[in-house]
């Protein structure tokens, strides 16, 4: 006997079909949301802890979100997309153990608060302050706040790199936009700082704090050719004070040492994070 294959079901092609379409989706959507809340309440018994900050991490996000615009593609904009997920992540971190968002709002309020509520959502605490040695500050007394500030700050914001310096001080975990592209709604570069998180930290590209007694073009150069560079810099008493981001491939002595011939009076690593990721526009 011949079986008879069954008949495929016809896509919707009514109004009235294509809504009750993406009803479902919609309740299929929030199911779903409400079985990854689960998943956490689960992970929480299982850690038995709810220590502040210790859900984050950085790389983590950091993956997720390339992948998620490496896979997006249709009408709807990544914008929204990484928005979305954005705010899922920093929601269901925040349920696992409760931070606020510091931020350095010296250039402005605006463009700050759009970075928090685009990466951290609107259920994060905002706490503003009036420069980033403030920031650093304020997560340095916190039980595991998390800091933000301009990666841009100007001669005028200080050393402020130095005040990361110390095995319990704040490092920098991350840099914002995790996905960089000419039209990102929350496109200004930050750094964002937490208590140390060695066991999350992803180092593609480290940070480092260092002195020396002097300057020359043969230093840059030679930085350069270890895959390094001089983010910041600012006259310290009589010596020089810089903010050194270097590749995480290369050794940390092999920086050092390219910094010896101009002096070098301490060097110290304050942090690390994700290497740039870009698309070309929010419709990729």
């Amino acid at each position: 006997m011949t079986e008879i294959a069954p008949t495929p079901q016809a896509a919707p092609t009514t109004l009235a079909d294509l809504r009750s379409e993406i009803d479902r989706i919609d309740s299929e959507m929030h199911a779903l949301l409400m079985e990854r809340s689960s998943i956490i309440e689960t992970l929480i018994a299982v850690k038995k802890t709810q220590v502040s900050g210790s859900a984050f991490r950085p790389g983590r996000e950091a993956d997720m979100m390339k992948r998620l615009a490496l896979r997006h593609k249709g009408l709807l904009p990544l914008d929204t997309i990484e928005g979305i997920w954005r705010i899922i992540i920093a929601t269901f971190t925040y349920v696992q153990a409760n931070y606020a968002v510091h931020a350095d709002v010296s250039g402005g309020d605006p463009a700050m608060r759009d970075s928090a509520r685009f990466h951290f959502g609107f259920t994060v605490p905002f706490v503003t302050h009036e420069d980033a040695r403030a920031v650093i500050a304020a997560v340095a007394r916190s039980a595991g706040d998390l800091g933000i500030f301009r990666m841009d700050q100007g001669a005028s914001a200080g050393i402020w790199w130095r005040d990361l310096i110390g095995a319990d001080q704040p490092k920098i975990i991350a840099r914002l936009p995790f996905i960089e592209r000419p039209d990102h709604p929350a496109g200004t570069p930050v750094y964002c700082i937490a208590k140390p998180l060695a066991d999350a930290a992803v180092r593609e590209i480290v940070l480092y704090a260092a002195r020396v007694e002097r300057w020359s073009e043969a230093l840059r150069v030679e930085l350069g050719r270890h895959l390094a560079e001089v983010s910041a810099s600012a006259a310290d008493g009589s010596h020089l004070s810089l903010l050194v981001a270097a590749s995480g491939e290369v050794d940390q002595n092999v920086i050092r040492t390219a910094l010896e011939p101009a002096g070098l009076v301490d060097f110290a690593e304050i942090g690390s994070h994700a290497a740039r990721f870009s698309v070309k526009s929010a419709r990729s």
